[in-house]
């Protein structure tokens, strides 16, 4: 946990793009789920906030 932070404050690829892919698995989640309509409502922005920051992110140095 303390690595993973750690690339976070560092700005390191890995951490980033881990956090990106949570991000667009969760949207996807929300999106597919049919329980809460919150959810289903902010699915398609979490997922393009996950999938704009995976573009950003692997930019980022190793």
């Amino acid at each position: 946990m303390h690595g993973f932070l750690n690339g976070l404050v560092r700005f390191r690829r890995g951490s980033w793009e881990m956090l990106a892919t949570i991000l667009i698995a969760l949207g996807v989640f929300m999106l597919m789920q049919p329980f809460f309509l919150w959810a289903y409502t902010w699915s398609f922005l979490v997922t393009l906030v996950g999938t704009v920051m995976f573009i950003i992110t692997s930019h980022f140095p190793e």
